[in-house]
């Protein structure tokens, strides 16, 4: 039996880094202009211009590392407008809009309380993936841009099902803060568009796109290229609001005109329900004919 006394074989020859981070810091050179700190306790280095790379590095590894480390595997990301109300909130907007006699703020209203219809399909999509897919080996956990509107919507349904889902934040000029409903340990924050995108695919089995704008577009699009040209592996698409879409792009002209083959539009496919959304995804993937042991790789 081993003596705790003594040194055990397999105890580390040098501190950590975060005991070393720690220590005391020598007062004689514990001011503003000193360059004693650590490297990696250093704020002002770490924010130069030349740490461009290291910056990147770690905001890749971050939520790469704790998603691991919470054995998150499987996602499905919501993206959407960050301007789209609950329809509670948007009827109080027209109520509002109605009282000033302002023509223009009535018909801005109006189209508001039409578009929460998709808060509500958004809130209800995510409910239903966090239920069905717990009895699967591999959970499936929804993902957002965790800022409010459809972002918010998606948290929000994962949330009062009990289930815990994912918010990559951006810091932006105009600020975002995270909705309440991400799960605390899976909020993150970016400064990187692209680090940010990449993680929102890294994982996902499907994208479900909500009516949005241009960073909605720039998200959807982006992943079209990516399976278009194969530098990603085919996943679902699926586009809420078929009348929506179709008035926004007219992806027929681009097959017309050659700047798209008719086969890209196979890349995505139209859905106005959640659980049409949900049956489809079913479908695809085989979730309601595969025992849940068989799962792990969805």
């Amino acid at each position: 039996m081993n003596d705790p006394r003594l040194p055990n074989l397999t105890s580390r020859n040098f501190p950590t880094a975060e005991e070393d981070a720690r220590t005391l810091e020598s007062q004689r050179y514990a001011g503003p202009e000193s360059a004693y700190r650590l490297a990696f306790t250093d704020t002002n280095f770490l924010l130069r211009e030349e740490l461009r790379t290291v910056r990147m590095q770690l905001e890749l590894l971050k939520p790469e590392m704790l998603q691991r480390e919470l054995g998150i595997e499987s996602t499905i990301v919501i993206f959407g407008s960050a301007r789209i109300l609950p329809e509670d909130q948007a009827r109080e907007r027209l109520e509002a809009a109605r009282s000033t006699g302002d023509a223009t703020a009535v018909a801005r209203a109006e189209a508001a309380l039409a578009m929460s219809a998709y808060y509500e399909q958004a809130r209800r999509f995510a409910a239903i993936v966090t239920e069905r897919s717990a009895k699967l080996a591999s959970p499936i956990y929804v993902v957002t841009g965790g800022g409010p509107g459809i972002m918010e919507a998606g948290n929000r349904g994962a949330y009062e099902v009990g289930g815990k889902s994912i918010g990559l934040n951006i810091v932006l000029p105009h600020e975002q803060a995270p909705n309440p409903y991400i799960t605390p340990e899976l909020c993150f924050q970016f400064h990187y568009f692209a680090l940010r995108k990449m993680h929102f695919l890294m994982r996902s089995k499907a994208l479900v796109c909500f009516p949005g704008g241009f960073g909605t577009l720039d998200e959807l699009f982006e992943t079209m290229t990516l399976i278009q040209t194969g530098k990603s592996r085919p996943r679902p698409i699926l586009l809420f609001g078929r009348a929506f879409w179709e008035k926004l792009i007219d992806f027929e002209h681009l097959v017309a005109t050659g700047m798209i083959g008719a086969g890209d539009l196979n890349l995505f496919r139209f859905v106005e329900t959640a659980e049409e959304a949900w049956d489809h995804l079913a479908s695809f993937y085989g979730f309601d004919a595969i025992p849940n042991e068989e799962t792990n790789n969805v």
